[in-house]
């Protein structure tokens, strides 16, 4: 997969997590283990579409002149790591999860800006 596929299938990604985050509750008990389970499955696509992008990426920006620092790749990719989660458990405050989401996407478009 291109790094402009992948980055594209990023933004759906977030968008799916965020609409995830406005419309589900979050678990009852946070030591529910069917709930880990159930999360642990569904995240891990996620989990591994930002490795990868973060993998191709990285190198990307090091290497050319581009409007996009190392340090903002590095930090959305933690970021969307934790969108990934707190889609899950809902244990962020609606407007940090929304500056989170703003904030990667932002970030995304600037990479797709540079290819």
């Amino acid at each position: 997969m291109s790094l402009q596929k992948r980055t594209l299938t990023l933004k759906e990604s977030l968008d799916e997590l965020y609409e995830r985050y406005t419309s589900h509750t979050g678990p009852v008990d946070r030591t529910d283990h069917e709930f880990f389970e159930k999360v642990k499955n569904e995240t891990a696509p996620y989990f591994e579409l930002v490795q990868d992008w973060y993998e191709e990426v990285e190198p990307f920006v090091k290497e050319r002149d581009v409007t996009v620092h190392p340090n903002q790749i590095k930090s959305t990719h933690e970021n969307i790591e934790m969108l990934i989660l707190h889609s899950y458990y809902l244990d962020v405050d609606k407007n940090r999860y929304k500056d989170l989401h703003q904030s990667s996407h932002y970030v995304l478009d600037m990479v797709l800006d540079n290819l």
